[in-house]
């Protein structure tokens, strides 16, 4: 049995047990002792450890598993997903923004346009796309993109997983908060099937400029917020160690957006994570996927934006009250 790569801070329980149960193992090998009753009763307890572990995560434990190192970010899901994904690069702007990806690509046989986030699986390629965190060039590219399915009558999917856009100089330099702004706008007037999918982190602005979509889908252990825990943790309490109180605070846990309705589906994700079995995510993801592209293409155009305009005006609780 292999050891965890990366141990999170609430897994450390299921990390001792599984050594245990590696050592019975060994000894039972080794000295050619019958030792499966043991054997058995410790995997029988590893397995209870695991369900009362992951069956009762907080808020903050989730925001960890959103973060995971090893788990699948958009290029991950999109090998695994769609056929011929065939990238399309700049904004016909400024550049090439490497943290917002997107081209067209095959779902079961048809034609869609994909745009994502992508963070990086490694040191080099994570500075090569500054951390999943996209400048204007990035969001104004997306909508290049979702202009381009438009025209040729794609539905454009789109995979969020930022921390938020990058806040920079350069980036504020280049009117990043306007660039997210004009995709807002533009995103609810696009006259073709919409879709969003939170896979890890869905922070802020950064991903609202690929966000607001028809339907808005989630993984069970990804996050949507307006801050991060340690940003919000900074301002509230002047102290970015207090993130896990913050994470609570903002209520950072995919169920509550989808009581809110804020995401119309929590995708579960394999026991303790996609890291876990990100063939088994991807699996539920493209069923999810599909079913609801197909209930979107029955909806006329008109129809399509009469439903997208409602969803988003029912966002929210507010009160009026008479004056006087």
């Amino acid at each position: 049995m292999e050891k965890p790569a990366y141990t999170l801070e609430f897994e450390k329980p299921l990390l001792e047990l599984t050594r245990q149960l590696e050592a019975l193992q060994h000894r039972s090998s080794e000295n050619q002792i019958d030792l499966s009753k043991e054997i058995t009763s410790m995997q029988a307890k590893l397995e209870a450890t695991k369900r009362d572990v992951y069956s009762n995560l907080g808020p903050w434990q989730r925001v960890q598993i959103a973060r995971h190192p090893k788990r699948p970010g958009s290029l991950a899901f999109i090998a695994e997903i769609f056929e011929n994904f065939q990238e399309l690069h700049g904004d016909r702007q400024f550049g090439d923004d490497q943290a917002l990806i997107g081209g067209t690509a095959f779902l079961d046989g048809r034609a869609v346009m994909v745009i994502a986030h992508e963070k990086g699986s490694d040191t080099k390629e994570k500075i090569a796309r500054n951390f999943g965190m996209p400048q204007p060039e990035g969001y104004r590219k997306a909508l290049r993109l979702m202009r381009t399915a438009e025209k040729f009558g794609l539905p454009v999917i789109c995979f969020v997983d930022t921390k938020g856009a990058y806040p920079g100089i350069n980036s504020e330099e280049r009117h990043v908060s306007e660039a997210i702004a004009v995709n807002l706008r533009e995103m609810t007037l696009l006259r073709v099937p919409t879709i969003s999918v939170i896979i890890s982190e869905g922070g802020s602005g950064g991903a609202l400029g690929i966000g607001v979509t028809d339907r808005v889908l989630s993984f069970e252990n990804s996050y949507y917020s307006v801050i991060s825990p340690e940003g919000c943790a900074s301002i509230l309490w002047k102290d970015a160690a207090e993130a896990p109180r913050a994470a609570a605070a903002l209520k950072l846990d995919a169920g509550t957006l989808q009581e809110f309705g804020i995401v119309d589906e929590l995708v579960p994700e394999p026991f303790g994570g996609a890291h876990n079995d990100p063939a088994e995510a991807a699996k539920t993801l493209h069923t999810a996927l599909t079913r609801h592209l197909a209930e979107l293409s029955k909806l006329g155009k008109e129809e399509l934006l009469e439903k997208r305009y409602a969803r988003y005006r029912a966002l929210g609780v507010y009160a009026e009250r008479a004056q006087g």
